[in-house]
């Protein structure tokens, strides 16, 4: 089971609507939903929230430390409250992926991304599980930086919106553990 959500992305208003806060924008949601609120925690470098998503307690977690450090947050977190690797689920924009798709997944690499190769150096392990945002690819590596850090189209946006929704409403079934279930639904539907 699911005890604490990272969502990733940068700190500051002129980061809000990139699509590299992707992961920022679905915690933001989730816990819009409840009614709850952030508050930053100075020991964790990190906007922290409690939720309880189909009676089970779960933490949410925002790094404020910036997309290539997010490790230290996530890491002191997890140690503080004594939560295993593979009961954390980090959330992320995916460049291998289009706007409007979502994916779940254990382990693997970082892909380049910079926020997932801090966390698993920090908690020398793989063994989480990433919830993937798809926010598309520029077609050139060289312009991959620009990209991630500037807001997406409007249609590009409302995909990228429809991909948090779907993602919402599986997350119960995240938390829970029933991953193989989640997994064949989102990778086997149009999540549009």
């Amino acid at each position: 089971m699911i005890s604490l959500i990272v969502g990733l992305g940068n700190p500051g208003d002129e980061y809000k609507k990139t699509r590299h806060n992707a992961g920022f924008l679905l915690v933001d949601a989730l816990l819009g939903d409840m009614f709850g609120e952030f508050s930053y925690e100075s020991r964790f470098k990190a906007s922290l929230s409690k939720c309880v998503i189909d009676g089970k307690s779960v933490r949410l977690l925002k790094p404020q430390t910036y997309m290539n450090k997010s490790g230290l947050s996530v890491s002191s977190c997890a140690k503080y409250f004594d939560i295993p690797v593979e009961e954390i689920l980090v959330v992320h924009d995916e460049l291998d992926l289009e706007p409007g798709v979502v994916r779940l997944k254990k382990g693997g690499g970082h892909g380049g991304h910079n926020g997932l190769r801090d966390i698993v150096s920090h908690l020398s392990s793989k063994d989480f599980y990433r919830l993937r945002l798809g926010v598309g690819h520029p077609g050139d590596r060289n312009r991959v930086a620009d990209y991630v850090l500037n807001a997406p189209s409007k249609a590009d946006a409302g995909l990228i919106d429809c991909a948090v929704s779907a993602a919402l409403f599986e997350m119960p079934d995240i938390i829970k553990g029933d991953y193989q279930a989640v997994m064949k639904k989102l990778h086997t539907e149009k999540n549009l």
